[in-house]
């Protein structure tokens, strides 16, 4: 396993689930098993890992990063309304980042549609593109 540049731990779940063995309460340690197997396509164990990273608690900037993975991967599994909710939480945190914060209402303009919901996602992606302009040139 190896710790990047960042200070936190990248490898397999199995590597990563024997620091949580040891440490229960490591969060990043969690987040990053959640990485690890979304990565692997298993997003409803992603998902656990992510929430209790989430409950376990995590820096600003990490805890965006997780509900917007956990979004995704409940976007990935079927569950579009918990998708829409940790989207909607990455927006109601207000990131400064201008690119993150575009980022959470075009994922959630995304599953919007998906539900249906063209009104919703229309409107979404109206804020999205208001916040971050170069999206339209991608």
């Amino acid at each position: 396993m190896l710790k990047d540049a960042m200070g936190g731990y990248r490898g397999t779940a199995t590597e990563i689930s024997r620091i949580i063995f040891e440490d229960p309460d490591n969060a990043e340690a969690y987040y990053n098993r959640g990485n690890a197997r979304s990565s692997c396509d298993d997003y409803e164990g992603a998902v656990k890992d992510y929430t209790m990273a989430i409950n376990l608690g995590l820096r600003f900037r990490e805890a965006i990063a997780a509900y917007g993975n956990r979004g995704i991967s409940k976007m990935r599994s079927g569950d579009l309304d918990g998708a829409i909710d940790d989207f909607s939480e990455i927006i109601a945190r207000k990131p400064s980042n201008k690119r993150l914060l575009s980022a959470a209402y075009q994922n959630r303009a995304l599953v919007k549609e998906q539900k249906g919901d063209s009104e919703g996602a229309r409107g979404d992606r109206k804020i999205a593109l208001v916040l971050s302009p170069d999206i339209s040139k991608q």
